[in-house]
């Protein structure tokens, strides 16, 4: 279509998530992500609030995009271009109603630069049904490619005035070149269908021929999830792959999990990478493997391992990840990695499958957290996810293997069985001391209503180690398996608690037989509030009582083995224990 002396390419298809769109031979787009709670919201937006917008009639619609939208120039000549991204805000009104309250806030980037950060088009623009034209004067164009790139900037409304309106949005792209394009001589349409066909023979005879030695195996891009994930992130042949793994050599297999077989490689250029590879011909491994792509290519953090790219051909499905020299926690912590995916990210997310092989250490045994196929986004709106079931056995908190209730509390009972494995030094589903007992944490919560929890401590460290950081991990661990979600912290709680393990709490020494270490802080954000003294007769711990927490640091302390209170101490409420001192008296005593 023609406007204003320009000519566009239309923009009408329907794809949504996790879609590659090719427009016309001069432009492509891809969109990732889905909408919460809505699997029926429309990509593209009109005017269905009859605003009287002010502009051309491209303000009428819009392309709309959960989390990513990118569009791509393609076939571009080298040089310096004029980029025009023009807006109209089209889903809200104006009016009193609750459709006048929705806020759009995304990031735009071009060339990878950061062009418009938290562009919120009505309030730039004035009002809704205005439109706006952002202008770059001086976009550099180097490899034929231009990228814009629109990014959901996790701020604004998601359910106002309906599901399915946040996100980017964009109406039209205007590109010009602020040089000049010399078409040259044109030759004749007779000359030019003689070069197209003697060169399209050539090329279909290279083709068969590099087929029949097998260096092609063809992109199988027939299912529409496939299709443009290799735009999200880097992309990698299969003959480059089987070259830097030796064909799948079973000798540089380093490890099998549940997406498939993961190999050790070497690039060309002497790069180090692990190889995840997948059969297309699984349905499954198809949704996973689009799921993994499009977390992971959305987050970035030290604690999280980081994805190259990915190889779609013939019947393989490869990821291409950064290499972990010291292989995983089952041949530390990760904990900062699921506070990010919890709480600091704009994806708040909950990774489902957290367990020992899934943490990868690289040479200076720094902890990642590595195979998002499971991951779901939390949608923050509810208080849970429902959904199906999936993850391992012996990690799934028990709210989440019994009634599919999924909240990021089922990530902090999972860290808790891997931070039990770490200290002992055995699997929880393949320990059993004795034929009661199923798994290790059975056998830990034995031993701490007996209080010989140091029994837990991997007997291969002998001597070697410090009781009170062992007493201090393993009451995070048992506190973290807590059986109701609500008393397990956030995973910035379990953070804090391990960070200041060295300082805060070894400084917080009672003065008094009868005094305990109040440790408020970890939960409400607030700082350490040191020792807190009261007489025999008291509520000693109150902190639960006054602030409302369902668990109380002191548990962790060095001076005791269950925080002090007659009322308020989960040790006795979980166990029907009396609380009581290391040397054995209770508090009565």
């Amino acid at each position: 279509m023609e406007l204003d002396g320009n000519e566009y390419a239309e923009d009408i298809s329907s794809g949504g998530k996790s879609n590659f769109f090719s427009v016309s031979e001069k432009w492509a787009y891809s969109s990732t992500g889905v909408f919460l709670g809505n699997d029926r919201a429309e990509y593209i937006a009109s005017n269905k609030f009859s605003l009287n917008v002010t502009g051309p009639e491209y303000y009428q619609t819009a392309r709309l995009s959960p989390i990513s939208l990118k569009y791509y120039g393609l076939c571009m000549l080298k040089g310096s271009y004029k980029v025009q991204l023009h807006f109209a805000e089209i889903m809200f009104t104006d009016n009193e109603t609750y459709s006048s309250v929705g806020k759009r806030i995304f990031d735009v980037s071009i060339q990878g630069n950061i062009f418009l950060k938290d562009f919120n088009i009505a309030e730039v623009a004035g009002g809704v049904g205005k439109g706006i034209t952002m202008t770059h004067d001086n976009v550099l164009v180097n490899g034929g490619t231009l990228e814009i790139h629109l990014y959901w900037a996790g701020k604004g409304t998601g359910a106002i005035p309906a599901r399915g309106v946040y996100g980017p949005l964009i109406s039209a792209i205007t590109v010009t070149p602020n040089f000049k394009v010399d078409t040259g001589r044109r030759l004749s349409a007779l000359a030019i269908a003689g070069i197209v066909a003697g060169s399209c023979a050539f090329l279909l005879l290279v083709l068969l021929a590099l087929r029949k030695m097998g260096y092609l195996g063809g992109k199988d891009l027939e299912d529409p999830e496939l299709r443009g994930l290799e735009l999200q992130t880097g992309y990698f042949t299969l003959r480059q792959i089987k070259a830097a793994t030796g064909n799948f050599d079973p000798a540089n297999k380093i490890g099998e999990g549940g997406f498939g077989p993961v190999y050790k490689g070497v690039l060309s250029d002497g790069s180090v990478i692990a190889v995840k590879q997948l059969s297309s011909k699984s349905k499954q491994g198809n949704r996973e493997f689009v799921n993994e792509i499009g977390m992971i290519s959305a987050l970035q953090h030290p604690n999280l391992v980081k994805l190259y790219g990915c190889c779609i051909e013939g019947n393989q499905l490869l990821l291409i990840y950064e290499y972990m020299e010291n292989n995983s926690l089952a041949r530390a912590l990760f904990a900062r990695g699921l506070a990010y995916l919890h709480e600091e990210s704009r994806l708040k997310i909950v990774h489902r499958d957290i367990k020992a092989t899934n943490v990868l250490l690289d040479k200076d045994l720094n902890a990642k957290i590595s195979d998002f196929g499971l991951a779901k986004l939390d949608e923050e709106e509810n208080t849970h996810i429902s959904t199906r079931i999936a993850g391992t056995i012996g990690y799934m908190a028990p709210e989440y293997a019994m009634r599919g209730y999924l909240t990021d509390k089922a990530d902090v009972y999972s860290f808790g069985v891997v931070a039990l494995e770490i200290v002992s030094g055995k699997s929880n589903t393949n320990y059993r001391p004795k034929e009661e007992f199923v798994y290790l944490l059975d056998w830990a919560y034995v031993l701490q209503e007996q209080g010989n929890l140091l029994e837990l401590v991997d007997p291969s460290l002998g001597s070697n180690y410090s009781k009170k950081e062992a007493m201090t991990m393993l009451n995070l661990a048992l506190l973290c398996t807590n059986p109701s979600p609500t008393l397990r912290p956030p995973m910035s709680s379990v953070v804090s608690m391990l960070e200041v393990h060295g300082k805060a709490w070894h400084g917080l020494v009672p003065s008094v037989p009868h005094s305990v270490i109040c440790c408020v802080g970890a939960w409400q954000g607030m700082a350490w509030a040191g020792a807190q003294r009261a007489s025999v007769g008291d509520v000693l711990c109150g902190c639960a009582a006054r602030h409302g927490m369902g668990w109380c640091p002191a548990c962790l302390s060095d001076d005791m083995l269950w925080c002090v209170s007659d009322v308020w101490c989960m040790a006795e409420r979980w166990h029907g224990l009396v609380p009581r001192w290391r040397d054995g008296r209770t508090l009565h005593e």
